[in-house]
């Protein structure tokens, strides 16, 4: 009986993803952003294009990082010209700027990183954006991982744990990753195994060992000197209508198709769950435990659906398995390799 009620319980939450309530900037007020530097991957397009343009609006310093994009996307550089030509709409002189960053190529993700850490800026808000929906069982990147293993996850931690020193020199800085409502659909393997033959779904998988992994940050956060004012929270934009289901809507068919055009949300929409996870003082360090932050902040290590604080899997809530996720990520990254085994006590 137990298992049945997981099983009906998790499908419950998974759908709670496609609440198409319509949010207001009454929801999602924003804030001065002036002076502040933001980075958020896959900024060119979708929700991560939309909230670079609220970031813009508010006065932030953004970096675009992105890929050389596929024909159906719009280029990096035209999503900064607007992003700038917004930016000086609302009175703002800030630094907007596409710095190359292809989230499949670890390379890529240093090459990022170390271009970051040498630029003399502290990093207020890292936006951990990129991500792709499917790719086939057989692919793998030039690492030798399952794209979406690598993409939506592997580089994110990867990038995540290179800035670390950045965003505590700007304390509270906050990191926003995007995974997913559909984390409840994942299925737990503590090989994190991605590959041809695999049981389970590579996306929905990844993206419940981000929410542990994440969750698993935020405990070692807290109790690091350097770093005990970093937030890190996952979110779930909701079922957004963007270009991320360009690839797979040929074999989604109709019902993908008549989902998208009739359920979904819109990008705008969508990108509102970045912009308050990252701004909202709901959300920021809990002066108990931090002795930073806003009165009212809860802390981190949050699932966010949308605006909304909901439990995550049960999964994320066992320390036992956390650990297996940080162990095996660990390992797949060969941190000791590259000197980030002592940046969060691993």
């Amino acid at each position: 009986m137990a298992s049945v009620y997981y099983f009906l319980s998790d499908i419950f939450q998974a759908l709670k993803g496609t609440n198409t309530t319509i949010l207001t900037e009454k929801d999602v007020p924003g804030t001065d952003l002036t002076g502040k530097w933001i980075i958020i991957t896959g900024g060119n397009n979708g929700i991560g294009f939309e909230a670079a343009k609220s970031f813009a609006a508010w006065g932030a310093n953004l970096i675009l990082g992105c890929r050389e994009p596929p024909e159906w996307e719009q280029h990096p550089t035209a999503a900064t010209k607007e992003c700038k030509d917004i930016a000086q709409t609302h009175g703002h002189s800030s630094i907007i700027e596409f710095w190359p960053l292809d989230m499949a190529d670890f390379e890529s993700v240093e090459a990022f990183a170390q271009r970051w850490l040498t630029s003399g800026h502290a990093l207020d808000i890292l936006c951990n954006n990129a991500g792709i929906a499917a790719a086939p069982l057989s692919a793998k990147t030039k690492d030798g991982f399952h794209p979406v293993h690598q993409i939506n996850f592997l580089s994110h931690v990867l990038l995540t744990l290179r800035l670390l020193p950045s965003l505590a020199d700007q304390t509270p800085g906050r990191i926003i990753c995007s995974t997913s409502s559909y984390h409840f659909l994942g299925n737990y393997d503590p090989e994190l195994y991605c590959g041809p033959g695999m049981a389970g779904n590579p996306y929905r998988d990844n993206k419940l060992y981000y929410q542990m992994w994440l969750t698993e940050l935020q405990s070692r956060l807290i109790k690091h000197p350097d770093y005990m004012g970093i937030i890190i929270h996952g979110i779930h934009p909701g079922f957004v209508a963007s270009s991320i289901w360009t690839l797979v809507r040929k074999e989604g068919g109709r019902v993908l198709d008549f989902l998208l055009s009739y359920v979904a949300i819109d990008s705008q929409q969508g990108s509102l769950a970045i912009t308050h996870a990252a701004t909202s003082p709901e959300f920021g360090p809990d002066p108990k435990t931090h002795g930073v932050g806003a009165p009212n902040g809860r802390g981190g290590g949050k699932f966010i659906n949308r605006i909304w604080e909901i439990s995550p899997k049960r999964e994320v809530s066992d320390p036992e398995l956390r650990l297996q996720v940080w162990g095996k990520v660990t390992e797949r990254l060969n941190l000791a390799e590259k000197g980030l085994l002592d940046v969060v006590g691993v």
